[in-house]
């Protein structure tokens, strides 16, 4: 009996063995580099190493208990096919458990059996070795089998860093390490630890790095567990830790049936299996099988029908008569369902056919209000103009608004005239007309009378803004956008003279602050000594000494007018105020009056080139603005304040078309006269409205830039439907088109002969000019063309 355990024993120590040359193989990864102050378990290692004689004698127990184990092991998953690392623990402690019970069953003779083989086991104890990366400082912590050589070491440290094992040199204590020798050699006890320094032979190529960092791992690679083997005596076991790479899936686990301790997840340790390829691609039969399925239609034997008989009552309380219905066919199931497919059919359409027409709907609705609105803003703008010449009738201020006046007044003597000498005739005749005569008279001078008043107005605002200009400070922006203002010693002195001129001109102050002022005044004046301010000295001397003699105020306002007057010019003279030498018009230096300077043909008067209207020619007129509008108020009396409005809305539209627009802003209020009513005759294109003030110029090719050879003359009414054309050439008659192509032939001919919009005329072949025709200029300046001309303009 005993020959018998002895060889099952021989038989489990060399099972033994076997499984611990395989779970003894190195196989850590990197850890975090341990503090100094951690505690090494070589020393404790050293303790129990040299007291594990009884632990020795435990092991045939140990494994003759697992065996039986084996056999009474429930399996109720895949067993595992290596040692279990994470329940390692827990067997190494339910071994020494049982060890301990079963000690005391062992024969006398076991220990001499274990003697030559514990030897050979000290080899196979592992170590736990920490690797220090040269130069980059990096810890490596690994569970290695003291008995292998430093060449196995640098194979498995080759493999994790993905180095060749070639270039690797390991040191112990600043000594290269030969690769024959093993950690026993180097004197490496079981179960202890040791410090060895690694570097590479070539760093530039095969640099030394850890595939992981060591902040990603939040547990070490090798970890040491102190296990009780006995009453008051523990072992420590050093356990490495397998990180997997993928998440494994659960392979199921076992029971133990005599401690119900159960086991899971056993796939910790266990690499998936990889199926071997075949080369052959494979589907899966899902997607090509037919899932069939089998229902039988008989009924059970055991199903019955109780019915009422004798000895048997069975209520009828809840039965049902159950009529045969008509029998169908299969071609009426056929045409209800396309009746019921019809009337689905029917609802959709429907259905569409409202969105759709509430969608026309909506279109119409947006239309109908944008029209609208666009009637509302043209009328607005109509009663606006309307309030505007109203209001420029009713009170005039400026050229213009006199100008109106004048027209009205030539439109009304017209009309009069015409009625007189088409109802009277003779003396009665002469009469009505000396009536119309004293009458045009009449208005004529209420007129100026309101024209006087106007300048007055018009002189105090000019002679304002004037100063104000000259007291500005410097503007200008700055990088960032912001305003920047500077005053200058020259700004700060026009603004003094501005507020004195200011102070000087009240008429609501008592003598004291009147008195205070012209104290001020002379003190300013005195500063330059010449003709002017000495007179201005003069009058202040004499208003102070009629003012102390108690004349009233009503009878100084001459006086003071004067010296408001002296002390404006006195304001305007740069050598008093340098400030002004920038606004005014007439420049100081007499030198440059010969090239500015032109002779007025009307008031025979050498004015400034500013005093002249000039015209798209480039070339001055003969007559100044002031013996212009005079002639205009004798003879014509025509009003240009239509033309420049439409000039006006030609370049703001221009501009908002095309910033580099140049023909627009060469254009002067004459041009834009001359193409109104020589070129288009004072009438629109397409229905021919004669009111001035609602035609505006627009691009008749909307691809161009305009220009008097590529505009139209329409109402703010057609314009809106003009610029909505895409192709000209099908939205309008072919007869419409040469019309319109005439029209700009005859500005083409007229704007030739200026050279400054000749520059962008487009080439045309000269025989299609040679056969249009030839509009002569006419003047401008009496507002009248002549009678041939309005033929060929209407063409």
């Amino acid at each position: 009996m005993s020959e018998q355990r002895e060889n099952e024993e021989q038989k489990v120590r060399g099972d033994e063995e076997e499984n611990t040359e395989t779970t003894t193989q190195p196989g850590g990864s990197t850890a975090e580099q341990p503090p100094e102050d951690d505690r090494e378990s070589g020393s404790d290692g050293e303790e129990v190493h040299a007291d594990r004689l009884t632990s020795d004698v435990l092991e045939a127990e140990e494994a003759e208990i697992l065996a039986d184990l084996q056999d009474d092991t429930e399996q109720f998953g895949e067993p595992p096919r290596t040692e279990n690392v994470g329940n390692s623990v827990e067997i190494d402690v339910l071994k020494a458990v049982e060890g301990v019970e079963s000690q005391a069953d062992l024969p006398d003779d076991a220990e001499q059996l274990r003697e030559p083989q514990r030897k050979e086991n000290v080899g196979n104890s592992t170590a736990t070795v920490k690797v220090v990366l040269v130069p980059e400082g990096h810890v490596m912590t690994v569970a290695f089998a003291i008995g292998l050589s430093i060449q196995e070491l640098k194979r498995h440290l080759a493999s994790e860093l993905r180095v060749p094992a070639e270039v690797l040199q390991i040191s112990l204590d600043g000594k290269m390490v030969e690769e024959q020798q093993s950690l026993m050699e180097l004197g490496v006890r079981p179960h202890g630890s040791t410090r060895m320094e690694m570097s590479s032979s070539d760093p530039t190529t095969h640099p030394l790095r850890p595939l992981r960092p060591p902040e990603h791992d939040n547990m070490p690679d090798v970890i040491t567990v102190r296990v009780q083997t006995d009453e008051g005596v523990f072992q420590e076991v050093v356990v490495e830790i397998e990180r997997p790479r993928q998440q494994k899936v659960f392979l199921g686990g076992y029971r133990h049936r005599l401690t119900g301790v159960e086991y899971h997840h056993t796939a910790v340790q266990t690499l998936p299996k990889r199926r071997p390829d075949r080369g052959v691609e494979v589907y899966s039969r899902d997607t090509q099988t037919v899932e069939l399925k089998s229902q039988a239609q008989q009924c059970p034997v055991n199903v019955s029908t109780q019915m009422t008989r004798n000895g048997c009552y069975v209520s009828c309380m809840k039965d049902k008569l159950v009529a045969p219905g008509n029998y169908i066919t299969a071609d009426e199931y056929h045409s209800r369902r396309l009746r019921a497919v019809i009337c689905l059919q029917s609802f959709a359409r429907r259905w569409l056919a409202r969105q759709a027409v509430e969608r026309l709907r909506r279109e119409r609705d947006r239309r109908m209000a944008w029209l609208e609105m666009q009637e509302k803003r043209r009328k607005e703008e109509k009663e606006e103009q309307l309030r505007d010449r109203r209001q420029r009738w009713m009170n005039p201020q400026r050229r213009e608004d006199f100008n109106l006046l004048y027209q009205a007044l030539e439109k009304w003597r017209c009309e009069e005239e015409q009625q007189i000498n088409s109802s009277l005739q003779g003396a009665e005749r002469k009469a009505a007309l000396c009536s119309l005569l004293e009458q045009e008279t009449q208005l004529i001078a209420a007129i100026g009378c309101h024209r006087i008043v106007a300048q007055s107005n018009n002189y105090d605002k000019t002679v304002r803004n004037f100063l104000d200009k000259s007291a500005a400070p410097h503007q200008w922006r700055a990088a960032d956008g912001r305003l920047i203002e500077m005053d200058s010693p020259h700004t700060i002195r026009a603004r003094e003279l501005r507020d004195l001129y200011n102070d000087i001109n009240l008429s609501t102050v008592s003598q004291e602050q009147r008195r205070h002022v012209l104290m001020t005044l002379k003190d300013t004046v005195k500063e330059h000594k010449c003709q002017l301010t000495r007179d201005i000295v003069d009058l202040i001397n004499r208003e102070v000494d009629l003012m102390t003699r108690g004349v009233k105020a009503a009878h100084l306002e001459g006086l003071r007018k004067r010296i408001s007057t002296l002390f404006l010019q006195y304001i305007k003279t740069p050598a008093f105020n340098p400030e002004v030498s920038k606004l005014l018009k007439v420049p100081q230096n007499p030198s440059q009056l010969k090239n500015d300077m032109f002779l007025c043909h009307g008031c025979h008067r050498y004015l400034h080139s500013a005093a002249f209207s000039p015209s798209a020619s480039a070339h001055l007129r003969g007559r100044c603005h002031d013996c212009t509008g005079l002639d205009n108020i004798a003879r014509s009396r025509d009003d240009f304040s239509c033309y420049k409005n439409i000039l006006r809305r030609l370049r703001a539209d221009e501009q908002r078309l095309n910033k580099a627009a140049k023909i627009p802003l060469l254009l002067q209020v004459e041009d834009v006269q001359y193409l109104v009513e020589v070129v288009w005759a004072s009438r629109s294109a397409l229905h021919a409205s004669s009111d001035l003030y609602n035609l505006v110029f627009v691009r008749w090719d909307h691809q161009r830039d305009w220009s008097p050879w590529n505009c139209i003359l329409l109402s703010k009414e057609e314009m809106s439907a003009h610029m909505e054309v895409e192709d000209i050439h099908k939205a309008y008659e072919a007869t419409f088109i040469r019309r319109i192509e005439h029209k700009h032939t005859l500005a083409r001919r007229h704007f030739s002969q200026i050279s400054v919009i000749a520059e962008y005329l487009d080439s045309q072949p000269a025989a299609a000019l040679g056969n249009q025709l030839v509009s002569k200029p006419i003047t401008i300046a009496t507002g009248k063309h002549t009678t041939d001309s309005t033929p060929a303009s209407a063409c």
